[in-house]
């Protein structure tokens, strides 16, 4: 990050927005490559040499993928020893579920390792500029102390940290919930089908290892975690990671990068533990995916199956954003490149020319597994020769299957299916000199892979569901002669990356596959050409190591925005300060809202049922102690809401408190009669048309609802579909300001998910004058109120209600006074100079007369309901002034669960509200 003391130091001008940090980020690291020795470039190509694994990076980190573990052995040590490392290098720690080196024991304390090399393995291994370690199971038992400590000592010396599990455990964990479970759904194929009582035990029990597992990843990282490192947690096997380690050390730098596709919210909502799941990653600060495909379904699923608001920039979660992105993997296509100038795979490359000269060669690499569509490739090439007789004896198809999970049955019947339809073909259009198909059931050593790429006439990916595949990455890295053609399908994440330069195609679509590959084998030279240059140029810029580097730089800079995010966000409310001040006073006033303020907690999705939550409640435990506080002869207490008078008479009659309704515009103590604080020139007459609207989305929105009050008409759709309730608010407020409402004033106020309309000067700030004022004349106060305690969960358009009491500072606006306030961090109470009083906003107390005669037999008949006109005129400006006597220490503004605010404190819940209450209501005892 520029000016990020952990990699550089800062520069003299500092990037001021993200994507200029992010652009400056990248030509640091641009330059810092080509700055490196020239000698490093010869080492790696002596390093090649010794390069005898990976045939296929698969975007699936699993130990499957090594298609030649063996060959892992004459890897040289690629990780930096710890005197290479520079002390101002950021520290980099790569969580995994396998570390990147195979171990074998030798004796009691002595182990044999192995480096293997995967896909995240490289990429991790070309980002020079952070000091990285990786972390993660050994994938062995080792149950004895002596082994654990010096497989730890041995792993030390290659920087990996081992996670130990138990035999069962990792069992549970990894062939269970991992590979049973997620990876399943993941991949489009639904959860097991089983006997459901047994599958629900199984559940169970694999989830729950699953959750310890992840458990014991978080302690391992925080024994070894210092602060301003980042952590990289990497796909599925780690999803409760972000969270375990965030209640560990909140402040901790989390990214979360999923390598499998993940699945609509359709999918994704069967998994009996999809909320856990969404919860525990959103706790990562960034998140992300191969392609957009898949981070715009992460987002839905966050959406549908959570109820939280999704962004362009990701999910927002209660205020706090969490960054959402596509990082499209890499290879390390210079190692491809290089590659193919060695003697060796020279040989190889002359020798296939000459075994399969006259003939056109397919080629289809892969691992032996469902999602692969190795059966439907098979079959799209039967079609082919079928129908093109001409080609049977041109035309060859290599097909290397690298066998996985050989032990689980549907495995075993996958390969047997293999086998028999290419038994078939062969049997079918062979000859006694050759056939059309070449199958492997083994892996290839990575010269001999890059010799059969650099041969290949056409690669063939017919994957069902794929996270990226980059199979087609190493073809065409290999391809800069041949410039061979690549039909890929459209369900591999590559198809988003190479789509313009290969031939898409539906694997399931016979026909087309079949028509896609007598096309690429008669494709003109300049098309070829065209396309192969498209896909060279993007497989040879976005490598592995860019990716790597551009998530953490993402990842820096996303910790840097939530900390600018964060100085906007109110402090958490110093309980023991307002208590105290609140004992320490002689005249309190207290405002609180309703809604999420004083209800019970209710369910974001309306799960719950619907009708239930509709009926707003007093939350179980509010109620002793507001009697208590109401009951106070000190204590003034104001519920200001916008809900309807009938609604607050239902709940708060009991108390002696005032009530005031629909934002305001309505009044009385419960022991006395409604009366009317309304402007005298409030109009109602576009009530009707706005409210024929309404009526018109709620019939075309399934499970809204709209409500008629007597100063607004509000449409909420918070238990509609949550993607379809957007498009009609969206739709419904384009009507509005088209039809309407084009030339009335009024204002339109949207909230989490409802749409409200009413006049301009209706809100809960513009009310408080007119309802101090009441107050101050009903109980005949002549002391000065020293305590302002104003708590609510009020949609911005009310928030003006928060800065009504902040005393203004000499020589600076309300407005900086305010952003003052708001953007402390510190817990203590903040201070202020200059005048003690709100004489100004007091002196704004107006004399405001009732609704005339008319208009209030009107609105009798409607509600049946008599108002009382309110009595202004009696209250003198003298009275008003004199009424507030608010030192800044002693005024407490408190948003609820709304994290931007202009209020100074936060409460997270209504529960938190209850637990103030209580506190306040202990000090009159």
């Amino acid at each position: 990050m520029p000016g990020n003391s952990f990699n550089r130091s800062p520069t003299p001008t500092a990037p001021t927005s993200r994507l200029e940090r992010l652009l400056r980020e990248r030509e640091l690291r641009k330059s810092n490559r080509h700055s490196q020795p020239v000698e490093e470039a010869r080492d790696s190509n002596k390093d090649l040499e010794l390069h005898g694994d990976l045939c296929s990076s698969e975007s699936d980190i699993r130990e499957e993928e090594l298609f030649e573990k063996d060959a892992a052995a004459r890897l040289p040590e690629r990780f930096p020893r710890q005197d290479e490392q520079s002390s101002i290098k950021q520290r980099l720690l790569v969580v995994a579920n396998r570390l990147p080196v195979s171990a074998t024991r030798k004796g009691v304390d002595s182990w044999q390792l192995e480096i293997s090399v995967g896909g995240l393995v490289s990429a991790i291994l070309g980002v020079r500029e952070f000091d990285t370690r990786w972390i993660g199971w050994a994938g062995l038992n080792v149950p004895d102390e002596v082994g654990q400590n010096s497989l730890t000592k041995a792993l030390a010396e290659k920087r990996c940290i081992p996670v130990f599990l138990d035999e069962e455990l990792a069992h549970q964990y990894y062939n269970g919930y991992c590979n049973n479970v997620l990876w399943p759904l993941f991949h489009y194929l639904g959860l097991p089908q089983e006997d459901r009582l047994a599958t629900t035990r199984t559940f169970q029990s694999q989830f729950d290892a699953y959750k310890i597992v992840n458990q014991m990843f978080a302690d391992v990282v925080y024994r070894h975690y210092e602060e301003g490192d980042v952590v990289w947690c990497h796909d599925y096997h780690l999803m409760f990671l972000p969270k375990c380690l965030k209640e560990l050390d909140e402040k901790m730098k989390v990214g979360w990068f999923l390598h499998t596709p993940f699945p609509s919210s359709e999918i994704h909502r069967t998994l009996p533990s999809r909320t856990e799941l969404l919860r525990s990653v959103l706790a990562a600060d960034l998140v992300g995916f191969h392609t957009y495909d898949y981070a715009r379904h992460f987002v839905s699923a966050c959406t549908r199956i959570l109820g939280l608001e999704g962004t362009p920039e990701g999910v927002e979660d209660h205020g706090k954003l969490i960054r959402v992105a596509a990082f499209p993997i890499g290879i390390d296509s210079e190692r491809f490149i290089r590659a193919l100038e060695l003697p060796q795979v020279q040989d190889q490359i002359n020798e296939l020319k000459g075994r399969f000269a006259g003939r056109k060669v397919m080629l289809g690499v892969d691992r032996l597994d469902m999602i692969k569509g190795i059966p439907q490739k098979i079959l799209a090439f039967e079609k082919f020769l079928e129908e093109n007789p001409d080609w049977r004896d041109k035309v060859v198809l290599i097909q290397i299957a690298v066998p996985t999970r050989t032990d689980v049955a549907e495995y075993q019947k996958l390969t047997s299916q293999v086998h028999e339809i290419v038994g078939r073909i062969n049997g079918r259009f062979g000859t006694l000199t050759a056939v059309p198909i070449h199958h492997l059931d083994r892996s290839l050593d990575f010269h001999a892979l890059c010799a059969l790429y650099a041969v290949t006439d056409v690669a063939l990916i017919t994957s069902l569901r794929d996270g990226m595949n980059l199979v087609s990455y190493e073809y065409v890295a290999c391809q800069a002669y041949k410039k061979g053609v690549l039909i890929l399908s459209e369900f591999a994440g590559a198809a988003q990356s190479l789509g313009a330069g290969a031939i898409l195609i539906n694997p399931w679509n016979i026909n087309e596959v079949s028509a896609s590959i007598a096309y690429a084998l008669t494709m003109p030279a300049d098309e070829r050409e065209k396309r192969h240059q498209f896909n060279f140029k993007h497989v040879i810029t976005h490598t592995s190591r860019e990716w790597a580097a551009t998530f953490v730089s993402e990842l820096n800079d996303t910790i840097v925005e939530a900390q600018l995010r964060t100085r906007q966000v109110p402090p958490p409310l110093p309980n023991e300060a307002a208590v105290d001040r609140y004992s320490k006073s002689n005249n309190r006033l207290i405002i609180l809202g309703f809604n999420a303020t004083l209800t019970e907690p209710v369910d974001a999705l309306g799960s719950g049922g619907q009708i239930k939550e509709m009926e707003l409640k007093l939350h179980p435990n509010v109620r002793d102690p507001l009697k208590k506080l109401s009951d106070d002869p000190k204590t003034t207490i104001v519920v200001l809401s916008g809900s309807d008078r009938g609604v607050l008479d239902k709940n708060f009659s009991e108390f002696n408190m005032w009530l005031a309704a629909e934002n305001g515009m309505f009044l009385r103590l419960t022991s006395g009669e409604w009366m009317t604080t309304m402007p005298e020139n409030l109009n109602m007459d576009w009530a009707d048309s706005v409210k024929q609207v309404f009526e018109y989305f709620t019939e075309r929105t399934p499970r809204s609802h709209f409500e008629l009050r007597e100063t607004s008409v509000v449409w909420n759709y918070k238990y509609s579909d949550v993607e379809f309730g957007r498009l009609q608010a969206r739709d419904l407020l384009q009507h509005l300001w088209t039809g309407p409402i084009s030339n009335a004033s009024l204002d339109v106020v949207q909230g989490g998910r409802s749409v409200e309309v009413r006049a301009v000067g209706v809100s809960k700030g513009a009310a408080i004058d007119r309802i101090l004022g009441e107050i101050i004349h009903q109980k005949g106060m002549k002391a000065p109120i020293d305590y302002v305690l104003c708590v609510g969960h009020f949609l911005p358009k009310d928030e003006d209600v928060y800065t009504f009491f902040e005393p203004e500072l000499p020589s600076e606006s309300p407005t900086i006074a305010r952003a003052m306030l708001s953007s402390s961090n510190k817990p203590s109470l903040p201070k202020f100079h200059g005048s003690s009083k709100c004489g100004s906003k007091a002196a704004r107390l107006k004399k405001q007369r009732s609704m005339s005669t008319l208009e209030r037999r009107k609105m009798d008949q409607a509600i049946g309901i008599p108002l009382q006109p309110t009595y202004r005129d009696r209250v003198s400006l003298q009275e008003g002034s004199s009424v507030l006597d608010l030192k800044g220490d002693n005024y407490f503004s408190c948003t609820v669960s709304r994290k931007r605010s202009s209020a100074r404190y936060l409460l997270k819940t209504s529960d938190s509200v209850v637990e103030l209450l209580k506190e306040l209501a202990d000090q009159l005892e």
